[in-house]
Parts: structure tokens; C-alpha cells; sequence
């Protein structure tokens, strides 16, 4: 049996070897603080770990007392960001980011036609709210558009109130007697601008001169503009060469000079010849003359072969060159063969 004395003794030497012992400094825990801080702790002392700002724990802080034993008790806690509310969609824009969560930021940019009105990031701060107002992507819009000198709008439509939006387009026409320099369409710009105004000049042409063995016909008026339109015509045995209408262009010069060009007199009296894809009698056909410009293919007879071809012929202002290889039988020759009457080759 121990004796009361030798248990009171061996009770003393345990208290005071626990009592020695001290507790360590605590762990370190990310985003964390510990209340006080200090190397060593004596037995009875308390700690109070707690979030930094921008971040919490589901359980809050925690207070733990150093034991006799010397070790703290497990800390199970973990301080996790706040998060901001949800931003991650900006529309006519984008959003980049990679969290909401503190102290992350994120940025902003708008699509072609819209401009940011509002800051260009914002920053998730302690508190779990972002640190400005987010910011929206509102239309570009241009200001009703300047109309040149001696030109009128003919088709504008403005698309917010009175102004126009990113891309709209404005329609200019030049009054009467005046010629548009530049594109006739404007576009409103992402910058807010339009784009380059076309410039309207006062256009005149000379009056048309009078073609040789012809005439020419134009508005009875002072002087000629821009668009006014003039038409010739020639004398009888003559062809114009040339369009029968021409106009006053932006050049300051009429579209074309038509000429009359005299027919031609067939030196030939008796032929069938192609004339516009068909076989026609040329002393028929053309009995007052080949007007100029008139092509016909004349029959020609390949001896050796005992075929035949053809070869053009163009009347040119009066002139035609019958080809050499025809031969123009004689009505007393009855027994010749034309030959356009031979087999081609």
C-alpha cells in the first residue's frame, strides 16, 4: 500500500512539471490575424484569430486558451475572399475578368459603335462591393449633318431623335445645273463624325457644234449645264457615227462628238452577199447605197479546192474596198456559176 505521503509527493512533482510547460507561438493561417502575437504563451493566456479585412469564415473568429498540456488545439479555420456580385456581362461591350472575388479587378470595353460612359474598371474591395458604379456602353450617335452648298438632303433618317446612330447613312443631290464631287453618301463614324461631304459646282458646256452634213439640236437657252442634252441627226446618203443623244457631263464637256459620214456607191451591180447573219441580192438590198458603217461578206470561189468562202467588206465614210478574190459574172456569162452558189470550203 503507498503511503499518502508518497502520493501527495508525486502529485506535486507532476503539477509542477506541468505547470513549466508553455505554449508556442501559433500557426500561421493564410489571410489571417492572431490576437496577441507573441512567441510564447503561458498557460491560461487566450488568443483570438480573426479574418484580414476582404475576408471571412463561416464560423468567424476563433479564441482558443493555452492549455497545461503546451500545445494549442487544432484550428480549423479559413479565411476565404469576399465576392463581389455578379458583373460579367456588359451589353453592346465585354467584361474581362478572371474572379469576382477581393481584391481582384475588373475591366471594360465596348463593341464598334458604342462608348463607355463610366469608368473603365472597378476593383472588388473589403467590404464585397465594387469600388465604383459600373459603367454602360452607350450608342455613338453623330449630330445632324452639314449640307453642302447647292445640294439637298434626299434621304436622312435619323435614327435617335434627331441625331443618327454608328453607320447611318445621309443622301445628298445637287440642285439643278450643278455636278456632285465626291461620294454622294455620307456615314456617320464610330467617332461621332461623318464622314467627308461631297462638294455641287456650277457645271457649262460650250454649245455643240454643228457636224458636217448634219445638224444638231439643244435647248433654246443662254447658256448649257450639267445633264442638258443635245440631239443629232444627218442629211440624207449620211449616217451618224456617234450616239444620236449626248449629255453636258461634270467634265464640263458633252458625252461625245458624233460625225455624218457619207455612203457608199457599190461599184458592184449584181451580187448575193451576207449581210447581218443573212444571204441577201446586194443590187436589192442596197440600191441607194451602203450607208457607212454597213459590212457585208462577199462570195469568193476557191479553184483548186472547187468551194467557196467569204471575205468582209465596210463601207468607211464613203469608201468601200470590194475584196479581190470576187468576180462578178457578166448576165451574158449564163453558164459561170456564182459563187455563191458553190459549196462552202
Amino acid at each position: 500500500m503507498i503511503s499518502p505521503a508518497l502520493i501527495l509527493f508525486l502529485s506535486f512533482l507532476c503539477h509542477a512539471a506541468i505547470a513549466g510547460r508553455t505554449c508556442p507561438r501559433p500557426d500561421d493561417l493564410p489571410f489571417s490575424t492572431v490576437v496577441p502575437l507573441k512567441t510564447s504563451y503561458e498557460p491560461g493566456e487566450q488568443i483570438v484569430y480573426s479574418c484580414q479585412p476582404g475576408y471571412v469564415s463561416r464560423g468567424g473568429m476563433r479564441r482558443f486558451t493555452c492549455p497545461l498540456t503546451g500545445m494549442w488545439p487544432i484550428n480549423t479555420l479559413k479565411c476565404t475572399p469576399r465576392v463581389c456580385p455578379f458583373a460579367g456581362i456588359l451589353e453592346n461591350g465585354a467584361v474581362r475578368y478572371t474572379t469576382f472575388e477581393y481584391p481582384n479587378a475588373i475591366s471594360f470595353t465596348c463593341n464598334h459603335g458604342f462608348y463607355l460612359n463610366g469608368t473603365k474598371s472597378v476593383t472588388c474591395t473589403e467590404e464585397g462591393k465594387w469600388s465604383q458604379e459600373l459603367p454602360v456602353c452607350a450608342p455613338i450617335t453623330c449630330p445632324p449633318p452639314p449640307v453642302p452648298n447647292f445640294a439637298t438632303l434626299s434621304v436622312y433618317k435619323p435614327s435617335l431623335g434627331n441625331n443618327s446612330l454608328y453607320r447611318d447613312t445621309a443622301v445628298f443631290e445637287c440642285l439643278p445645273h450643278h455636278a456632285m464631287f465626291g461620294n454622294d453618301t455620307i456615314t456617320c463614324t464610330a467617332y461621332g463624325n461623318w464622314t467627308a461631304l461631297p462638294e455641287c459646282r456650277e457645271v457649262k458646256c460650250p454649245f455643240p457644234a454643228r457636224p458636217d452634213n448634219g445638224f444638231v439640236n439643244y435647248p433654246a437657252k443662254q447658256a448649257l449645264y450639267y445633264k442638258d442634252k443635245a440631239t443629232y441627226g444627218c442629211h440624207e446618203t449620211y449616217a451618224l457615227d456617234g450616239p444620236e443623244e449626248v449629255e453636258c457631263t461634270k467634265q464640263g464637256n458633252w458625252s461625245a462628238h458624233p460625225s455624218c459620214k457619207a455612203s457608199c456607191k457599190l461599184p458592184v451591180k449584181k451580187a448575193t452577199v451576207i449581210y447581218q447573219g443573212e444571204r441577201v441580192k446586194l443590187q436589192e438590198k442596197f440600191k441607194n447605197g451602203m450607208l457607212h458603217g454597213d459590212k457585208v461578206s462577199f462570195f469568193c470561189k476557191n479553184k483548186e479546192k472547187k468551194c467557196s468562202y467569204t471575205e468582209d467588206a465596210q463601207c468607211i465614210d464613203g469608201t468601200i474596198e470590194i475584196p479581190k478574190c470576187f468576180k462578178e459574172h457578166s448576165t451574158l456569162a449564163f453558164w459561170k456559176t456564182d459563187a455563191s452558189d458553190v459549196k462552202p470550203c
